[in-house]
């Protein structure tokens, strides 16, 4: 039997170009989804899926990251003192979901060296890889979670996958694969970012991996690629022709991409309306925008 996913690598060293003058002095992982920053939410993501011990790839300028799972005894004393025990009680439980370790990456040399910069945590046995633009929500079956059952019942390394529009392909990784007999995607080869056209299919990649230790010679081996990058999809297919290959898990839940911006406030939309405290307010906030814009014209 395959061994079970315990520990899981979330790269964070990006400079977060794309929601600059914001991130000139804050980890884009930090950005708040409503209060709570995205790359908690990816934690928690992992944390439900049973995984603790999580290797963050930090860059400089990002110890805010490290700072907001630690404790802050001041901040909760003072709340305690202010008769605030249950917000005290909602940060001290921040610091203690998960056991994190953070890694330097030195150089910005892709995601594929990204993810090296992990073997020696990881050391010898599966782990799980969040994107942490990507947001995947699903309170019942956290998405990276459906992937590790999928690992540990088949031994094949697995990549989150989604129909995408059509000409919507060229924007993602792209499978060439077809479903098996277990319903997922028996992967044949992986085509990042295509030319409009070309996609073997609309089955695109999304930023949950879980990957064997098979994968670590393989990483070490790669070749630059574009930009002069060490690329994962380049190592994912050479997975591919492993014993146990390679999966495409359509999984369940609602994704966000909080990687762009339309997709950023989608995603503060979506989880406002999910608090019964806020929908209502959200809803009515919603509608008064649509009106106003109504009547601009």
């Amino acid at each position: 039997m395959p061994a079970k996913v315990r520990k899981a690598v979330i790269p964070a060293a990006g400079l977060g170009t794309r929601f600059l003058p914001a991130t000139k002095a804050m980890p884009k992982e930090m950005l708040p989804i409503v209060d709570v920053p995205t790359i908690q939410l990816v934690i928690e993501e992992a944390v439900a899926a049973g995984i603790r011990d999580i290797v963050i790839i930090n860059g400089r300028n990002k110890s805010a990251i490290e700072d907001h799972f630690d404790h802050a005894y001041e901040l909760e004393h003072t709340l305690r003192q202010r008769g605030k025990a249950d917000l005290a009680a909602s940060i001290e439980r921040v610091s203690e979901m998960a056991r994190l370790i953070s890694v330097r990456q030195k150089n910005p040399l892709g995601l594929g060296h990204a993810v090296l910069c992990a073997r020696q945590i990881i050391g010898d046995e599966p782990f799980a890889v969040l994107l942490g633009d990507d947001l995947i929500h699903n309170p019942s079956n956290p998405g990276i979670g459906q992937l590790c059952d999928v690992y540990e019942r088949t031994g094949a390394g697995a990549i989150a996958a989604m129909e995408v529009e059509p000409g919507q392909e060229h924007l993602y990784g792209v499978i060439d694969g077809d479903k098996d007999d277990t319903g997922h995607i028996a992967v044949r080869d992986l085509v990042e970012k295509p030319a409009p056209g070309t996609a073997p299919s609309r089955m695109a990649v999304i930023g949950r991996y879980v990957l064997p230790p098979e994968i670590w010679p393989i990483l070490e081996n790669t070749k630059p690629g574009h930009g002069g990058e060490i690329q994962l999809t380049d190592a994912l297919r050479a997975l591919v022709e492993t014993e146990h290959g390679l999966k495409g898990v359509l999984f369940e839940g609602v994704r966000y991409d909080a990687g762009d911006k339309l997709g950023y406030l989608r995603a503060n939309i979506g989880y406002a309306l999910e608090r019964p405290e806020m929908r209502d307010g959200v809803l009515d906030l919603l509608r008064d925008v649509l009106a106003a814009e109504k009547e601009r014209g």
